[in-house]
């Protein structure tokens, strides 16, 4: 059975402001949620790890694969009408939250899509709470916001109006987050930020 709702995926409009995005409520299918919680990864720390650092059960592991296939990388090249045939996956999984997460910011400009699903069963909390920007200045100035639970899934293009955040919470919030990015040899030609600047990064990405 696969968990993943690619009819759901294909009816959902691609919106185009701030940028381009879309909102897929159970995008993991609902009877697929319960297993993926049972089997997901052991983790016991905040942060955003690569899922085989921690171990976890054969449900978890299926999503992983169709994440990770090539219908899913042919779909979503579809729908935001670009090649990324040849870009890398970066995948990562987090399941707890701090009081320090949720900075307003824009992903790096190596990163092409963002993925992000959220796994909770509900969400109950008013922070934790995804909003998509229209300035990155104000939290409360927000084009769409996304409850981070039920199998939801998030999707945007990087662009330079991308900016996200949310109002922090303390909480088990779990999440997996894929990006697809720039081959390293394009990578090569950025400016390399300074300590000071991937530290700024490291604070503002910790959690989505």
């Amino acid at each position: 059975m696969q968990m993943i709702d690619f009819e759901a995926f294909e009816r959902t409009p691609l919106a185009r402001d701030p940028c381009d995005f879309l909102v897929v409520p159970h995008f993991i299918k609902s009877d697929a949620l319960a297993a993926i919680n049972r089997d997901y990864p052991e983790i016991t720390e905040p942060g955003n790890f690569e899922p085989e650092v921690f171990p976890h059960g054969p449900a978890f592991k299926q999503l992983l694969s169709e994440l990770r296939s090539q219908e899913t990388r042919q779909r979503f090249a579809g729908k935001f009408g670009l090649d990324i045939s040849e870009l890398p996956l970066q995948l990562t999984v987090r399941k707890y939250s701090e009081a320090t997460d949720g900075n307003v910011h824009n992903d790096s400009k190596t990163k092409i899509i963002t993925v992000l699903i959220y796994f909770n069963e509900t969400w109950p909390h008013a922070g934790g709470r995804l909003r998509l920007m229209r300035s990155p200045k104000s939290l409360d100035d927000y084009q769409a916001e996304v409850e981070p639970s039920g199998g939801t899934m998030l999707a945007f293009r990087r662009s330079e109006t991308s900016f996200h955040g949310f109002y922090p919470v303390e909480a088990e919030r779990r999440s997996l987050q894929m990006y697809w990015v720039k081959p390293k040899r394009e990578q090569r030609h950025l400016k390399v930020p300074g300590f000071k600047t991937l530290f700024k990064r490291w604070r503002k990405e910790r959690a989505r």
